[in-house]
């Protein structure tokens, strides 16, 4: 019995010994990459996986340092071939790649990163679980849990996103892969003093590492200090010429205060050291829309687009760009593909992209549509003054004074200092006044006849 026993794992130690070829490609792709040849390190990763598709490593450094554009990572894993008992590697590599839910060439089965999340986090044991169950289960797997994290923060859950991340962190705080996620979504929501704690122990712990100045560099844009926030943000990059995030929030700190030209610049570098992440691209573009540089605003949302085809976010802004050039068709287009590719519940972080669409839709005099989204805004976010101005405005324009009135006064309570409202809350008023003055004398006519 003993000796089937040592067979049986000397065997398995056999199957899954390390494929030497597989580890220098590797090493090959490692050099490549410090002495920043890019394209000769990808080379040499794919040559890795090609190899051994097991070399999670070169996995892993094709996709963090987005050396690969979204149709490239599924391609790249449709060429790996996995042990049908490795399926949970199989799923566990496809939540890796970029977190935009897509239809998949692959396995329409599997199609969203929700169904790919339960089926790993599954007991195979447990009643119920079909034959195509994975052998194990990764409820509780610490990476997974960063890739939920990574995906609620790319669908715009940043409360979500949040809560995933402080949970994990209390587990093993010094899980760095999350921490990025956890820093951005503590932005979006302006948790300025966990940020603050957080980037106090990361300096205190990993002071030569780029990630504990990136947190410093995430509080100082928080609290709206932006020279303190670029020079952190450039202390992280120098650390770390390859931290991509860095390089997106030097880009930011410059955006904030209108510094366009030194913005694009840090935009430009991360496009080029990362040439499989759109976002720099689109920043690019975003940054010509803002300038009025319509053109070439174009042309960069349209190279977003080709890296990742199904980031809602691009959809957006070229509906924000359709609209600044009054082609209220294409915008109505772009905003309806938007809120196509957005899962649902909608949160509030698109309440924009739903105002956006009813103010396309009143510009092409479809009022009741109009209305029905600016009332779903309002849903998304209930003190939105110009919301409440632009659906008063909708029904001004259907000659609904009344109503018009009321959601004026709204806005006015909300924002008393807008000149735009307080106009057309006089403009209505009038309207008012004389509809009711012309219906007065039709009413005392009336009645006159009546006596008579």
């Amino acid at each position: 019995m003993e000796d089937q026993d040592t067979e049986l794992f000397d065997k398995d130690t056999e199957e899954r010994e390390i494929n030497i070829t597989a580890a220098i490609c590797l090493l090959r792709g490692r050099a490549f990459e410090a002495l920043e040849n890019r394209a000769q390190a990808l080379r040499w990763y794919q040559a890795a996986l090609k190899a051994d598709p097991y070399c999670f490593e070169a996995f892993e450094r094709l996709i963090e340092n987005h050396m690969l554009t979204s149709d490239e990572e599924t391609n790249l894993l449709s060429s790996l071939k996995f042990e049908p008992e490795d399926r949970w590697l199989f799923l566990l590599y496809s939540c890796h790649l970029k977190k935009y839910d897509q239809l998949s060439t692959m396995e329409s089965k599997f199609a969203t990163m929700e169904s790919k999340f339960a089926e790993l986090e599954r007991d195979p044991y447990e009643s119920g679980s079909d034959g195509d169950a994975v052998g194990c289960s990764l409820k509780d797997n610490a990476d997974l849990v960063a890739c939920k994290s990574d995906h609620y923060y790319h669908r715009g859950e940043y409360q979500k996103c949040y809560e995933t991340t402080k949970a994990l962190l209390e587990k093993d705080p010094y899980h760095l892969k999350c921490i990025p996620m956890h820093l951005a979504s503590a932005v979006e929501l302006g948790r300025k003093n966990e940020l603050f704690l957080k980037a106090h122990m990361l300096v205190q712990e990993y002071p030569q590492r780029a990630l504990a100045w990136f947190a410093v560099g995430c509080y100082y844009l928080c609290i709206r200090q932006f020279d303190h926030a670029r020079r952190y943000f450039c202390k992280a990059t120098t650390l770390d010429g390859a931290f991509a995030c860095a390089w997106i929030g030097f880009g930011h700190a410059y955006a904030a205060q209108d510094e366009s030209d030194q913005a694009m610049a840090a935009y430009r570098t991360a496009a080029r050291l990362f040439a499989g992440c759109h976002l720099p691209v689109l920043c690019i573009g975003m940054e010509y829309l803002r300038t009025n540089n319509l053109n070439l605003a174009q042309q960069f949302f349209m190279n977003a687009r080709r890296i990742c085809p199904t980031d809602p976010l691009i959809f957006n802004e070229m509906g924000v760009m359709a609209y600044r050039n009054k082609d209220y068709e294409a915008a109505v287009r772009n905003f309806r593909k938007t809120l196509r590719l957005i899962p649902l519940p909608l949160t509030e972080a698109w309440e924009a992209t739903v105002v956006n669409l009813a103010h396309s839709l009143r510009k092409l005099m479809f009022y009741t549509e109009a209305i029905t989204f600016y009332e779903k805004a309002l849903a998304l976010s209930s003190r939105s003054a110009g919301t409440y101005a632009a659906l008063g405005f909708t029904h001004h324009l259907q000659g609904n004074t009344t109503l018009a009135i009321e959601y004026y006064h709204k806005a006015l309570g909300l924002k008393p200092d807008d000149t735009f409202t307080v106009e057309m809350l006089n403009t209505a008023l009038a309207d008012e006044c004389t509809r009711m003055s012309d219906r007065m004398p039709a009413e005392a006519w009336a009645s006159n006849s009546y006596l008579s």
